[in-house]
């Protein structure tokens, strides 16, 4: 008997479901969170398992490859749409969830997702560290103005370099204020030090990396937008048609359609919210920074028709098609459409 598997995964344990190719639940347990005793769990079954789902998650793409690579078939499936099946339980447990994730397998009503290989995870790993200390700097920096704002001190627009002197002059005479404001300050010139670091650390990757700078041939993508959208699509393969990088990035337009309505919304917002907004930031600087090409052109042009909000959405969706593009044929970013191949021109 063939069957399928599908699995819960949380940090500690994880729920197994064993079904049956009629939709018969063969087996139902809880195994630890790790490779091995999981691949010793699925070779202890006496039936031929056909597939293994799981749900793309923190641990899913480690679970993945470690599975994958003891000669099982496994695959990743999109969160969103298991989290939209499985509300339609009444109860929500781990074991539940595990049947559900079983059930989408078997009927093949799922969506795969690509399980990123280790050089793109690691790339993501330095970009979440970066982000993580340029936002701790930032949340010190407001708390220092709130703290002051309470005594009617206003910092007011300061530079990055005068913020500290800045701060000093404000609680200068108050010993409670000065006393509270250092050790914060301290600390952002800590952050700020590791942030520089992070920052030169990202770019020595960017400028080692072909593909990276060959993105960074185009304006307003730089280090960081280009190592995002390396890491994120991670092999430009997985695409048929540059097109679909723009309803993958969730930069396309939502629809709900039904009968005589027909309502086109915003952004679906799917996949994965970093590259997102690297495309926008990237956009805007095109937008607003860069040096006019043939994208500069037709963005303008669409703001002239739905405004510079929308002409910035749809620049950052057009921005990773060209960018998908330009990494599948190895071709520098053309600030001329007439120097432009057909195939990039989308």
């Amino acid at each position: 008997m063939n069957v399928f598997i599908g699995l819960d995964v949380s940090l500690a344990s994880t729920a197994v479901c064993v079904l049956s190719e009629t939709g018969k639940i063969v087996q139902e347990t809880v195994v630890l969170s790790e490779p091995d005793a999981l691949i010793s769990a699925f070779r202890d079954l006496s039936q031929q398992v056909l597939a293994i789902g799981l749900e793309a998650g923190p641990l899913s793409q480690w679970l993945h490859k470690k599975i994958t690579e003891a000669g099982f078939e496994t695959v990743l499936m999109e969160t969103r749409q298991v989290k939209g099946a499985l509300k339609a339980m009444p109860i929500k447990t781990d074991r539940r969830d595990a049947e559900g994730i079983a059930r989408l397998l078997q009927m093949g009503w799922f969506r795969p997702v690509h399980c990123k290989s280790i050089s793109a995870q690691e790339s993501r790993a330095v970009l979440t560290s970066r982000k993580a200390i340029k936002q701790a700097v930032v949340n010190l920096e407001l708390s220092v103005r709130g703290m002051l704002r309470n005594f009617g001190l206003k910092v007011g627009s300061i530079s990055k370099s005068n913020f500290e002197e800045r701060i000093r002059e404000l609680a200068d005479g108050n010993v409670m204020l000065e006393t509270a404001v250092e050790p914060v300050l301290r600390a952002r010139q800590s952050f700020r030090g590791e942030l520089a670091a992070m920052e030169k650390l990202v770019r020595d990757i960017a400028k080692a990396d072909p593909v990276c700078r060959l993105m960074m041939t185009m304006p307003g993508v730089g280090a960081v937008v280009g190592l995002t959208v390396r890491s994120a699509i991670d092999d430009p393969a997985r695409f048929r048609s540059s097109k679909s990088v723009g309803p993958w990035a969730g930069l396309t337009p939502s629809r709900n359609q039904s009968g005589e309505r027909d309502i086109v919304g915003q952004i679906t917002k799917a996949g994965d919210r970093g590259l997102r907004t690297a495309l926008y930031q990237a956009a805007t600087v095109l937008l607003n920074r860069g040096r006019r090409n043939w994208l500069t052109n037709w963005a303008l042009s669409v703001a002239k028709r739905r405004g510079r909000k929308r002409a910035t959405v749809a620049l950052a969706r057009r921005i990773g098609v060209v960018l998908h593009r330009m990494w599948r044929d190895g071709a520098p970013f053309r600030f001329l459409i007439e120097d432009t191949p057909q195939s990039s021109v989308v």
